[in-house]
């Protein structure tokens, strides 16, 4: 991660910015991982003492989040992207490539300290794969070629700051646009709309416009506002910007481009229910945008659009963006709370609902980039106009992010219904054999289901389209994102810590050719039971690529199980005591273990 700090500062400067603040715990640790490296153990004894925390709550955060370490990495620790079509694209050789050329094993720093070469979940450009981080600068489309080149320089100490900048280069990537993209509104012409109707005249106006939750579950925005409405008492307004669900990179677009609609959006949500504050929670992938939106934020208060007296309205409101640290979990409603308030991502138990309790125990109002943008453009340009695109039963148009086997991936606007097969017509993957929707969490879809809608009546997603055409292998598919759900389980409940692992062993057994029939039925019925019974949205849906795909794709998985007669247990009972019996001397026909 990049230091705004230099090597410099100090635990009390660090503290001292922040207010000795508790909530902002993790920022504080952000800071010292940025110009140290690591989070030493003398910070997490520093900050347990000067927040008055438990030193255990201190250090379970460090170890909570994907990008603080306890031990030092190297002087240039670079991230590649390991999402699926981030590999498809060719991540892993690359990563491979960078680590054979410095001497390095991936995830371990060299033993001089110049460097660490990793793998982590996607990091949000899968659009221009290979993609990673370096000190926490977004790189993309890296070559072998580069790869070269960035090996010399991180041999000769150059700096990242001095690194070619077309590596750094990220395009917005948006190949058609629709009513959100090509509606921008003048920095405070929502916030001026919504008042001149009235601020209970536009929860009305959002609330019949049909908007729903453009993060994938759909929850109607405008009754999730009106029971805030509805609510006494000290509100908050919350925006996830985590976007961690691998194959989704459309809110990084609107981050980037569209900060005056999310920041308008979240005023109006502000000033209607009565918070005085609100937060951005934003990827720490996406680092790189804080001093852009930084910006904005500046100009708005400037401008009397954030602050004291909103507009002249006689109400304040004002916003802060708070920095992820790798944890896809977060990206759950209650999980995001917990993070802001300084504490490891663990879902809360629900009920309440975040608009009863929510933030540091009050009413929050909490929805994604996209809601806040689109219901900033209800308030301005009208419900109608919003709710004449899309079906009825899924209002306006959605934002896609198309990645894989497609020749034109990028950000596509499309009204709700449309059918996966126009989808693939529009990105030029029409020879797909199969569609995941929604990404690992969503739906996986093959050839004969290719009519289904992209909408909340059939196929949801939160923004992430993934193609893959026959050359495809889906048992590995699966297996990939079996792997990815048991490395972000957040452990609290046993279904999901246990159940993830399970299902990541039997999918590398059978992938692996090692599988029978019986480890098919045990993926199935353990899914099922993960499904059912875990405490949160990621056990819910961990399984779900993995029983769609036995499901619709039987073949792949069939061909590679053995009989049960060729069954090789998991465990060599005669092999593992071979070393005993040399020892003991003991060599008894007893002790002998046969198949028959």
């Amino acid at each position: 991660m990049a230091s705004p700090l230099g090597q410099s500062a100090t635990l009390h400067d660090i503290a001292a910015r922040h207010l000795h603040a508790r909530h902002r715990l993790l920022q504080m640790l952000r800071e010292v991982q940025a110009s140290r490296s690591y989070v030493p153990e003398e910070a997490i004894q520093f900050f347990a003492h000067v927040l008055n925390l438990p030193i255990a709550r201190v250090r379970g955060c460090v170890e909570f989040y994907s990008f603080l370490h306890t031990t030092p990495r190297g002087q240039f620790d670079v991230y590649f992207s390991d999402s699926v079509t981030d590999r498809m694209a060719g991540s892993q050789i690359v990563a491979k490539r960078l680590a054979d050329r410095l001497g390095v094993t991936l995830g371990q720093p060299r033993a001089d300290g110049r460097v660490t070469v990793s793998m982590t979940s996607c990091t949000g450009h899968c659009e221009q794969a290979p993609a990673g981080l370096v000190n926490g600068r977004v790189f993309t489309r890296m070559t072998e070629a580069r790869i070269e080149k960035m090996a010399s320089l991180i041999e000769h100490g150059v700096p990242a700051s001095e690194w070619p900048a077309e590596w750094f280069h990220v395009d917005d990537g948006i190949r058609e646009r629709g009513i959100t993209l090509d509606t921008v509104i003048p920095p405070g012409e929502a916030i001026r709309a919504a008042l001149a109707r009235g601020l209970p005249a536009t929860l009305d106006e959002v609330e019949r416009s049909g908007l729903q939750g453009r993060g994938g579950a759909g929850f109607p925005v405008g009754r999730k506002w009106r029971g805030a409405f509805d609510t006494k008492g000290t509100h908050y307004i919350t925006c996830n910007a985590d976007e961690g669900e691998p194959g989704t990179f459309k809110d990084r677009v609107l981050l980037a481009k569209y900060a005056d609609e999310l920041f308008e959006g979240m005023t109006i949500a502000g000033l209607l229910v009565g918070a005085k504050k609100g937060y951005v929670y934003m990827r720490g992938e996406y680092e790189y945008m804080m001093e852009g939106l930084q910006t904005v934020l500046a100009e708005r208060r400037a401008a009397g659009l954030l602050g004291e007296n909103v507009c002249e309205s006689g109400l304040d409101f004002d916003l802060r963006i708070h920095l992820g640290a790798g944890a896809y979990v977060c990206g759950e409603q209650s999980a995001l709370l917990e993070s802001l308030e300084g504490k490891r991502g663990i879902p809360r138990v629900r009920p309440p609902s975040a608009v009863k309790i929510g933030l540091f125990g009050q009413s929050t109002i909490n929805n994604n980039v996209e809601s806040f943008v689109q219901a900033a453009q209800i308030a301005w340009k009208g419900a109608d106009w919003f709710s004449a695109h899309g079906e009825a039963k899924s209002r306006g148009t959605k934002l896609l992010s198309i990645a894989g086997d497609c020749q034109r991936p990028g950000i596509y606007e499309l009204p709700l219904g449309t059918t996966v097969r126009e989808v693939l017509a529009r990105c030029g993957g029409e020879n797909a054999k199969a569609v995941q929707v929604g990404g690992p969490a969503g739906t996986c879809v093959g050839r004969a289901e290719f009519d289904r809608r992209v909408s909340y009546a059939d196929l949801s997603t939160g923004g992430s389209i993934m193609v893959f055409n026959d050359l495809r292998d889906m048992v590995d598919v699966a297996r990939q994102f079996a792997h990815f759900f048991a490395h972000e389980s957040c452990g609290f409940c046993t279904p999901c810590r246990v159940g993830t692992q399970m299902l990541k062993h039997y999918a590398d057994k059978i992938a692996d050719g090692q599988g029978t029939q019986r480890d098919l039925e045990q993926v199935s019925s353990i899914g099922e039971f993960v499904k059912a019974y875990s405490h949160c949205g990621l056990g819910e849906t961990a399984p779900n690529t993995l029983l769609d795909t036995i499901k619709r794709f039987p073949e792949e998985y069939t061909s590679r199980l053995l009989a049960e007669a060729d069954f090789v247990p998991e465990f060599d009972l005669d092999a593992s005591v071979t070393e005993s019996r040399a020892l003991t001397g003991r060599h008894d026909q007893l002790d002998q273990i046969h198949s028959d």
